[in-house]
């Protein structure tokens, strides 16, 4: 197998492959390989771990059809630091050739029948917006957990509403939930997709217009003309998230995004696990306060719009940087109703997303 492809093309399809591969498996070596076969001038790059895999379509310059599966950390690591411009790859025998410029590499094969078999996606497509995808993903899977032993809150619930597709996410402490309005999304059942290949599903997103999604009994599918992403679903019962959404947040404030962020990023050097940020609100402002043991302390003030009565709750700082930081807009609504109750927050003018944060005791 012989083919030359653009370097920087190249590496970044490897970059994602090398991501997905697995370097956990001892039992299974060709898990951390990257699957390479060539038809003519197209190459077909795959990698998994048998829970996610990865398959790029790229159009290159070929020599000689075949295929081979080589190192993925060892190859993306060498394609990355080649010169920029054309790089070829041939395979001889049980030796992989990389060289570009100036520069050559060898490294070894290893064996492509241990490879899984990667079958074609099925079931019914949903097409979806790639730009308004991402944004989603940005926006929700931030609020899923990452502590392994909670398996059914390390994905992403995907389910139809009347209005389209709604993306939920939740840890426990807060809870990010996205409406997607419109679309072909008629009655999907509950899907729960692991988190980790949703994140890496949103950097892939840039490569195409749109994105068909499709489900079966057991896996997801997001494939675009050149890039197919599939993820074993988990199967888990999902929390019933729709009853813990306050109705009754009475204490309103309207906020400049940037300002408050600006404001928590400054506390958030005090701020930890166990000394969250106090946010005092009221006709005067808002004021967050930080305090140590050690008498340290941090105050910020900032202009608000508020209704409703003065009020002081206590928050994990990140945690509510990173709802005000998802909501995009230029302004954003935090609504409460007593100090032990959750909070909402919202971006002004849009009502497709909310961001739901526990409170921190005082």
């Amino acid at each position: 197998m012989k083919f030359r492809s653009e370097q920087g093309i190249f590496a970044e399809a490897l970059g994602a492959l090398a991501r997905i591969a697995s370097t956990r498996n001892a039992g299974t070596p060709a898990l951390a390989g990257v699957k390479m076969n060539l038809t003519g001038d197209m190459l077909v790059l795959s990698s998994t771990d048998n829970d996610v895999a990865i398959q790029f379509q790229l159009t290159v310059g070929g020599d000689t059809d075949g295929q081979a599966l080589v190192s993925a950390r060892v190859l993306n690591d060498i394609v990355r630091v080649m010169p920029q411009g054309k790089v070829t790859i041939e395979i001889a025998g049980d030796i992989a050739t990389v060289s570009g410029g100036r520069s050559q590499f060898t490294i070894p094969t290893l064996n492509a029948v241990e490879f899984p078999r990667m079958s074609p996606p099925t079931g019914d497509a949903i097409t979806i917006s790639s730009m308004v995808f991402k944004h989603a993903l940005g926006q929700v899977v931030l609020a899923a957990s990452k502590e392994q032993q909670k398996h059914h809150l390390n994905a992403v619930l995907m389910t139809s509403t009347d209005a389209g597709l709604r993306l939920v996410a939740t840890d426990g402490y807060r809870m990010a939930m996205r409406d997607l309005p419109g679309g072909s999304a008629d009655s999907i059942d509950q899907f729960l997709i692991p988190s980790r290949a949703l994140a890496e599903l949103q950097r892939l997103l840039d490569i195409s217009d749109e994105v068909n999604v499709r489900f079966s009994d057991t896996e997801a599918t997001f494939q675009t003309p050149t890039m197919t992403l599939s993820t074993r679903l988990i199967n888990a019962q999902y929390p019933p998230y729709l009853g813990i959404i306050p109705k009754d947040s009475t204490n309103i404030a309207v906020i400049n995004r940037e300002e408050i962020l600006d404001a928590l990023r400054r506390t958030g050097v005090l701020a930890s696990e166990t000394a969250p940020v106090r946010i005092h609100m009221s006709k005067e402002g808002v004021r967050l306060t930080v305090t140590l043991p050690d008498g340290s302390t941090s105050v910020e003030d900032v202009d608000v719009q508020f209704t409703g009565e003065e009020i002081t709750v206590a928050f994990n700082a990140d945690y509510l940087a990173s709802g005000v930081d998802a909501c995009g807009t230029d302004e954003v609504s935090i609504a409460t109703s007593l100090p032990n109750k959750p909070a909402i927050i919202k971006p002004v003018g849009d009502d497709t997303y909310l961001y739901l944060l526990m409170p921190q005791r005082l």
